[in-house]
């Protein structure tokens, strides 16, 4: 008897360990007052919200040179944080210029008086009525950040994002916004084609339909914050501040000089990029590099 039950427990184990993997993650409850961030995933027809483990140590000052977008955003949600009316906000432009983080940088300034931040991927967007309900009777403020958004031609679940932020009989709730980064002005691809059928009326030009229902998704979004390639000033300037930071959270003397200036910039031109990421990681190999060869 007792063979025939070890037999009948091993095979169990086993159909258990091959259905494992097939069954819906455990779901955890968040504590809001605990958790600063979470990310949205899809599971089925349906989703949840998974806490994250987040890192405050990006600041808003460390945001160099992108003094008039960093104000003009630390002050719309300074406002919504407060409780008074703001904006969903847009961050478009070059690549690698600080967009996001300029908006992972916020929870370090405001995670204290109840911002929180919720990642939610393009793909999702379709899930943004869900996302919202779940949100809208808690008393933490809320922004739903989804990071380099954009549309190809044919694609529809931009009209669900024009809804859920201005569009709806049911609005987003006051304690949610949403901030999204993106390399397009208007999220979605203009073509030439899009203009070949403007008429001139009694002399008021027409636009194509398309061409209105594209530009009005970028229409919800009451704040512009435009960012520009940098540059090489610029640059040096952003290389010098992170070799600042990192070398001192290391203990490591160090000196600007033209050595390390030319370093630099070879470094930008190697990747064709002249920007704040580029910068960041030029810092990090070069501080690593001096302590590797302290060590040796």
């Amino acid at each position: 008897m007792d063979s025939r039950l070890n037999a009948f427990l091993e095979r169990a184990e086993a159909v258990l360990a091959r259905l494992e993997p097939l069954l819906p993650s455990p779901r955890v409850t968040i504590d809001w007052s605990r958790s600063l961030a979470a990310r949205w995933h899809r599971e089925g027809h349906g989703g949840y919200l998974q806490p994250l483990d987040v890192s405050l140590d990006l600041n808003l000052s460390d945001l160099i040179g992108v003094d008039k977008q960093r104000e003009q955003l630390a002050r719309n949600t300074r406002q919504f944080v407060d409780g008074l009316p703001a904006n969903h906000a847009l961050l478009w432009g070059a690549r690698g210029t600080g967009k996001s983080s300029l908006v992972r940088a916020l929870l370090a300034e405001h995670g204290g008086a109840g911002l929180r931040l919720i990642e939610i991927e393009r793909d999702h967007l379709a899930d943004l009525p869900r996302v919202v309900e779940q949100l809208a009777k808690l008393p933490q403020r809320f922004v739903l950040f989804c990071d380099d958004l954009s549309f190809e031609a044919g694609e529809g679940d931009y009209r669900v994002l024009k809804s859920v932020l201005d569009g709806s009989l049911e609005r987003a709730p006051d304690n949610v916004l949403l901030y999204a980064t993106s390399n397009r002005r208007h999220l979605v691809p203009e073509k030439q084609s899009d203009n070949d059928n403007w008429q001139m009326v009694d002399g008021e030009l027409h636009p194509n339909e398309a061409v209105e229902d594209k530009i009005a998704l970028s229409d919800r979004f009451g704040l512009w914050l435009s960012f520009y390639p940098f540059s090489q000033e610029h640059f040096l300037e952003v290389v010098r501040h992170w070799i600042a930071v990192l070398a001192a959270a290391a203990g490591l003397r160090w000196a600007w000089d033209e050595e390390l200036s030319k370093a630099a910039i070879r470094w930008a031109l190697g990747r064709g990029n002249r920007n704040g990421r580029c910068a960041y990681q030029f810092a990090r190999y070069w501080v690593g590099l001096q302590l590797l060869e302290s060590r040796a």
